[in-house]
């Protein structure tokens, strides 16, 4: 082929690439003032992020900044995420401590003038116990479904009031979730009360089920590591204290979480001298689509149906 045809074929396709781009810009230009002109909600968490992404509907660009299967105590994000929270128009968190990785951005975001609705707020939270954390909020409250009713009802004004957000839409939509909620609660109610009384004892990787224990009349046997966080470290006499608890309560099944390897709670199993199986559980994050906990109803029934078989048996 001639040095002339070549050119020539070069030519024709370095126009039909800027051909393609021109019509690729105008498709974005033509998007983006409609994107641009959508409310901007921040969520911190996966489990509230799919909360009030069922509150909000498509008028509202909804971005949440934890992965699924991410532990939220402790992730990071990227520094354009950062720079979106601080120009969102609505920035929802779960507070009480829970996001501490995160806490420098939603600290700069309030400094910057950011609208914020920490969940934490709008609930009677609960204490820990024991451990380093005695004495310390719960931010763990998703555990009870009553309690993420006052959640949402907390954020309806929140969310109505957004610019363009058209307020009876969003009532709609917070009212048939609720009901969905009230529908989830009454069956954990019935699934939890097929569990004999002495066998209503948890002991799970980090204390997580604070909640659901007052909620549904568990006694929180223990948890292998101390304190609300995943970032704390157990003693070899925390653990030895915890493998009594386990035998001196009879308890069948220990909970490991989806999110943290369950390495410790396999040892804590082998340690004790009767049969515990170790059953893992959605407790901290979401999983992406048919992962097992893609929202948050799904998480709560699977989680109430793994605990109901764990320690029935």
């Amino acid at each position: 082929m001639s040095r002339g045809g070549s050119t020539s074929r070069i030519r024709r396709r370095a126009l039909a690439a800027l051909a393609t781009a021109a019509v690729a810009a105008s498709v974005l230009s033509a998007c983006s003032p409609a994107d641009a002109e959508r409310p901007l909600v921040v969520v911190s968490t996966n489990i509230l992020g799919d909360v009030v992404d069922r509150l909000v509907g498509e008028d509202v660009e909804v971005m949440t900044l934890m992965r699924p299967n991410a532990d939220p105590h402790s992730f990071e994000i990227s520094a354009r995420e950062a720079a979106r929270l601080r120009a969102a128009d609505l920035l929802v968190s779960n507070g009480l401590g829970l996001e501490e990785g995160l806490q420098q951005h939603l600290d700069a975001a309030a400094a910057d003038g950011v609208a914020a609705f920490a969940a934490g707020d709008a609930i009677d939270a609960l204490t820990y116990a024991e451990g380093d954390a005695a004495g310390t909020p719960d931010p763990h409250f998703w555990t009870d479904p009553a309690r993420m009713v006052a959640v949402v009802k907390a954020l309806r004004p929140r969310l109505s009031g957004l610019p363009g957000v058209e307020p009876d839409d969003v009532d709609a939509r917070v009212d048939a979730y609720l009901s969905e909620l009230a529908r989830l609660d009454g069956e954990m109610t019935r699934a939890f009360a097929g569990i004999p009384a002495e066998r209503r004892a948890l002991v799970t990787n980090h204390h997580v089920f604070g909640y659901l224990a007052e909620r549904f009349g568990f006694r929180v046997v223990g948890a292998a590591i101390p304190g609300g966080t995943t970032l704390a470290a157990p003693s070899a006499s925390d653990l030895a204290d915890l493998v009594s608890a386990i035998e001196g309560n009879g308890v069948p099944a220990i909970f490991a979480e989806s999110s943290s390897p369950d390495r410790l709670m396999q040892a804590l199993a082998d340690e004790t001298g009767t049969e515990v199986d170790v059953i893992e559980l959605y407790t901290e994050s979401l999983t992406a689509d048919g992962g097992g906990a893609g929202d948050y109803l799904t998480m709560m029934r699977e989680n109430t149906r793994r605990i109901v078989t764990g320690l029935s048996q």
